[in-house]
């Protein structure tokens, strides 16, 4: 994990800390040749350039968002926006359901 990912997952508390750690596990797993860094605040991964997935803190929650997640048709993930972006919120991390993370990810690249 670079050291910025690092200090904004040290900057949650506990419990957003631990989701955040979760997801950047997670994420790593299916997209480890991916650039990932910090965009606009939050951890970012990209794919030529392009930005897959990110996470974030909400009010209230992590969201994990898809850029491309609207042409995923996955009934886990959320219309975000007006463009194709798709997201999903955790309050704790015992929401984070492994496997269908793991198909929408596939879905990512």
């Amino acid at each position: 994990m670079i050291p910025e990912i690092r200090f904004y997952h040290d900057a949650h508390s506990d419990s957003d800390k631990e989701i955040c750690d979760r997801l950047f596990y997670e994420i790593n797993k299916v997209l480890s040749a991916a650039e990932n860094k910090i965009w606009h605040a939050i951890p970012v991964w990209f794919i030529e350039g392009n930005p897959i997935v990110g996470y974030g803190k909400l009010k209230g929650c992590i969201r994990l968002l898809f850029w491309s997640g609207q042409s995923f048709d996955e009934d886990v993930l959320q219309n975000e926006g007006k463009f194709k972006a798709a997201e999903i919120r955790y309050t704790d991390v015992s929401q984070i359901n492994s496997k269908d993370l793991l198909r929408i990810l596939k879905k990512s690249i």
